[in-house]
């Protein structure tokens, strides 16, 4: 790792873990935190939840994990450019997804809406109460005790009323103030992958086409050079030399617009970064192109037909496996059930989040279908 600027999180800056511990040998503190992340029963659930496309659809879309590899790849680029912490960086962007349900989007708006009357459902909470709660997996201690900046990171955004009971880590949203900046390049780091990534598999689905996305100027622009550069390319190269430019364009434009807005502010401390609007961003043109990146996915793929149908399928599935479940806890399996005496709505939630898209079929056959056990 190159030398952290002073503005950078380190382990002498941190304000530590909920439940202290011993310093931990031959690695620091923040790539303790990615250790217990990659090890957790969260982050390998993961490989069968899906970001547009129900995990059962083909093997070759992209899921929550490869895409939070993805992420954890470009923040760990873009925090050793700018001089940051490369370890939290990491970190964060490996838990940042941890909460999702199954289904991507879809899932998490059907079990927001069964939750409603009961606090609601927000995947950044439950990211957050999955490594804070939920994880079980030492003697002394619920959930992973990672450090307060990790869990900073984790949580992007958060209503005044869930910060208000986070106490000291939801603070900086009722006081306006920011994140770390490695938490700030995370979730920019998140909008690349998702953005870039989406427009593979939605050609790779054949949701959309080449020519449909050319009408787009950050794609057109970069098509146009792949086919000058290679003038008789394959489509499957074709599009793979634009994404990957379409992604290095961000990442240098994100550490460009990062570096200037850092020497306009000259922050000289962590605590001066909560203090600055924010430092870490796009450029004015990129951002613009991102922007209509964006509605266009938006239009043509999170909004297409065959998508639309699994969307449709999807709340289905969850909005029926949690009335099936608060209606009768003592169908949940036995290690919620002690748990849903106390708080019966919410523990359904967190059982149907942890499920996979094939687990969550699976269940909802088990439990409609006649005939199934």
């Amino acid at each position: 790792m190159n030398a952290l600027q002073p503005y950078a999180a380190s382990e002498e800056n941190s304000r530590g873990r909920i439940h202290a511990e011993e310093a931990p040998a031959e690695r620091g503190q923040f790539q303790r935190d990615r250790d217990r992340i990659v090890h957790c029963t969260a982050f390998r659930r993961l490989e069968y939840k899906t970001q547009v496309f129900v995990n059962h659809e083909g093997d070759l879309f992209r899921t929550r994990l490869t895409h939070s590899l993805e992420v954890a790849q470009i923040s760990r680029g873009v925090a050793r450019a700018l001089g940051l912490n490369e370890d939290l960086a990491e970190a964060i962007a490996l838990a940042h997804d941890l909460g999702h349900t199954p289904f991507g989007h879809a899932g998490q708006d059907a079990l927001d809406a069964c939750m409603r009357a009961h606090g609601g459902f927000e995947h950044n909470l439950q990211s957050l109460r999955i490594v804070d709660v939920l994880e079980e997996r030492y003697g002394a201690f619920d959930g992973l005790n990672l450090c307060y900046e990790t869990r900073e990171g984790i949580l992007k955004h958060c209503s005044a009323a869930n910060a208000r009971a986070l106490g000291e880590l939801g603070r900086r949203f009722l006081e306006k103030r920011q994140p770390s900046l490695e938490a700030q390049v995370c979730n920019l780091a998140d909008e690349i992958a998702y953005n870039n990534h989406d427009v593979d598999d939605g050609l790779r689905a054949g949701l959309i086409t080449v020519e449909e996305l050319e009408t787009v100027p950050v794609f057109a622009r970069h098509v146009a050079t792949v086919r000058a550069a290679f003038p008789s390319i394959g489509q499957r190269r074709l599009i793979h030399e634009t994404v990957r430019r379409m992604i290095n364009t961000l990442v240098l434009d994100l550490v460009g617009e990062t570096r200037r807005r850092i020497g306009l502010a000259q922050p000289d401390s962590l605590e001066a970064v909560r203090g600055c609007a924010p430092l870490a961003a796009f450029g004015a043109q990129l951002r613009a192109e991102q922007n209509v990146l964006k509605a266009f996915l938006n239009e043509h793929l999170y909004h297409h037909y065959r998508v639309r149908r699994m969307t449709a399928k999807a709340r289905r599935i969850v909005a029926e496996l949690f009335e099936a479940f608060a209606g009768d806890p003592r169908m949940l399996p036995r290690q919620y059930q002690e748990r849903a005496r106390e708080d019966c709505f919410r523990t359904v939630a967190d059982y149907i989040a942890g499920m996979t898209d094939r687990y969550a079929i699976a269940e909802h056959r088990r439990l409609f279908a006649v005939g199934e056990i």
